[in-house]
């Protein structure tokens, strides 16, 4: 690893650290230490670093903002990619916008709902990265980045680069074909409509304030914690079964939203997998319901 970690410095790919926490990377802060943590300085950078990844043979594989991810206390083997600021850049070309996977989707909707472009109205306090709201078809008020994306240059298992339409995605409810084959979206086109700003900008702060008001960002948390089993919604499942408030360690289920764990300050991953335990059961016994989550889970196991 310390071979791979001297070529990477080398080339000046980007920032490179070894036995890096992740949880100064998750938005959950939670998570033990990448045995190498790479964050490329470009897309350019991100595909010759692909390179000696391969030739060296260790698994890898690439985050975003740290949202709607759980990192294991053992931590990550092999090398974990982060899409941050190297690969946030913006270019627009009529209606179509071209989007790094690490530009912040919360940033990236106030800015073009000031000029007067709607679509991405729905995307409001959601915490994490263009990328990672590709991965997931991240979506909310009726709307998702189905709707709006065009096609997406996604990094494969294998370290090759291609794009994938909108079509290639298989795009449904928080789920796009990346889940299958583990690959990550680099960057995004995608289509806006022009509209009214004012118009643009109150649906948006309308929408940023329901979150802020119905979700507990005042603490540590990676977002819904459960894909809502349709019909019904799993906020309302697992606070019917009078789960709400529950803690084990340092996690919690929020006492505003029961789809939300919270880490209150020293939370350790398994026990936020003690609460995911345990609501899967409850949920099975009190209303049979198989329910299933939407945080992506990585890591060693313990």
């Amino acid at each position: 690893m310390t071979t791979l970690a001297e070529q990477l410095r080398s080339e000046n790919l980007g920032k490179v650290l070894e036995n890096e926490p992740l949880k100064h990377h998750t938005t959950l802060k939670i998570g033990g230490p990448a045995d190498l943590f790479f964050e490329p300085n470009s897309t350019d950078s991100l595909k010759k670093a692909m390179k000696y990844i391969k030739d060296s043979g260790v698994p890898f594989r690439a985050i975003g903002r740290g949202s709607n991810l759980l990192v294991s206390d053992e931590g990550i083997e092999g090398v974990v990619i982060k899409l941050g600021d190297g690969l946030d850049g913006l270019e627009r070309n009529g209606d179509e916008f071209t989007v790094g996977g690490g530009y912040s989707i919360v940033k990236l909707a106030t800015v073009l709902s000031r000029e007067g472009y709607s679509g991405l109205e729905f995307s409001a306090g959601i915490p994490g990265s263009v990328g990672g709201a590709v991965f997931m078809n991240a979506g909310a008020h009726g709307s998702d980045m189905s709707k709006i994306m065009k096609k997406a240059l996604v990094l494969m298992p294998d370290g090759n680069i291609k794009w994938y339409t909108n079509e290639d995605m298989e795009f449904s409810y928080r789920t796009s074909i990346l889940q299958k084959t583990g690959g990550i979206c680099v960057e995004a086109v995608l289509v806006l409509e022009k509209g009214d700003r004012e118009t643009i900008m109150a649906e948006l702060k309308k929408n940023k304030d329901y979150r802020r008001n119905t979700q507990p960002w005042n603490y540590p948390c990676c977002g819904s914690v459960f894909r809502n089993p349709l019909p019904n919604y799993a906020g309302q499942l697992i606070e019917s079964s009078g789960l709400k408030g529950t803690s084990v360690g340092g996690a919690q289920i929020s006492d505003m939203h029961a789809n939300f764990i919270v880490n209150t300050g020293d939370a350790k991953a398994t026990d936020v997998l003690g609460l995911i335990s345990l609501i899967k059961k409850k949920i099975k016994e009190l209303h049979n319901i198989d329910i299933e989550t939407e945080v992506e889970i990585i890591g060693r196991k313990s």
